[in-house]
């Protein structure tokens, strides 16, 4: 999904993915880490298990000081708390160690033989997915929406009263709070049967957030566009779906500096607020 990190950081972590093995007591040898996670924070590929079961192996690596909270926990909680009629790949052991500085954890999940829709988040072609993939995608946001998030935020209202404002002009009145995936875009789900991946930010969001963020990471596709609002029309077109799409460009506009397919998609992410605030 990312390009690899700076050198110092794609040793420390293909050690790290390499030192799988033994953190697990030989029940998974990891294969060969093929996708990186946004500044190597994450690297994921084939393993197999101590039976010879093909899995799928989540390495995540952060400082010791920051190896806790809302991202940290994300994917264990959502295993835990979130319906399993939500596709997604079950989340089957972690496997946690503390080298130097840096603390680890080993994700295993269930293989899915799905392909991912796009290896960038944000899609260019339209990818002809079948109604019965949109319907189920529908149905499972529809379901998110009526979880606990616990304590958990997918977006935080402090974060939106500053930056909303800053990058859009606009002022936000009161806000609609409902569960969201939180990380909604097109590297993060697979098809044409549908699976739901990466579950590290999701709790409580604005009413329409996870539509909004699919619908603005899909402005250059303008066919793809027009079926995301078609299918979440009735929450797009509320009060709380318009500021959730200026919420959705506001994080498009703010990483525009240091993302390269955000640079790509930040002219029609403004052209896109510029009917917003008409």
């Amino acid at each position: 999904m990312f390009y690899p990190p700076d050198a110092a950081t794609t040793q420390r972590m293909v050690v790290a993915w390499e030192h799988t093995q033994a953190a697990t007591g030989g029940l998974i040898t990891p294969g060969r880490g093929s996708l990186w996670g946004y500044e190597g924070r994450t690297l994921s590929g084939h393993a197999t298990t101590d039976n010879g079961e093909s899995v799928w192996l989540r390495l995540v690596g952060e400082t010791t000081d920051r190896a806790n909270g809302r991202l940290w926990e994300g994917p264990a909680a959502a295993q835990r708390q979130l319906s399993p009629g939500i596709p997604r790949p079950a989340l089957r052991t972690i496997t946690q160690w503390v080298e130097d500085d840096h603390t680890y954890r080993a994700e295993v999940y269930d293989l899915l033989t799905e392909q991912l829709v796009s290896a960038s988040p944000v899609i260019e072609t339209d990818p002809e997915l079948p109604a019965e993939w949109w319907a189920n995608l529908r149905s499972a946001i529809d379901t998110l929406g009526s979880a606990d998030p616990l304590d958990r935020d997918a977006c935080r209202e402090v974060y939106i009263r500053r930056r909303v404002p800053e990058f859009t002009g606009v002022v936000p009145g009161e806000i609609q709070w409902t569960t969201a995936h939180g990380d909604l875009h097109w590297s993060n789900l697979c098809g044409p049967t549908l699976a739901i991946l990466d579950w590290e930010t999701w709790g409580k969001a604005p009413v329409g957030f996870d539509a909004a963020m699919l619908l603005v990471h899909s402005l250059l596709e303008p066919a793809t566009a027009s079926r995301v609002a078609e299918g979440f029309a009735d929450v797009l077109d509320s009060d709380g779906g318009h500021l959730a799409q200026l919420i959705a460009v506001t994080q498009i506009l703010q990483a525009a500096d240091r993302t390269p397919f955000y640079t790509a998609l930040a002219p029609a992410a403004r052209k896109h607020l510029d009917v917003l605030t008409e």
